[in-house]
């Protein structure tokens, strides 16, 4: 039962992650940012 539970919970942290990091990537990016600085 607690494994199960383990289980979901690492994939639902996962899932998060991987959206978080593919999806709300271009948000990120600041308008006032030139080219060839480094806002992040």
């Amino acid at each position: 039962m607690i494994q199960e539970i383990l289980t979901y919970l690492t994939l639902g942290i996962a899932v998060v992650f991987l959206i978080k990091k593919f999806f709300f990537k271009k948000k990120k990016t600041d308008k006032n940012c030139g080219d060839n600085c480094n806002c992040g």
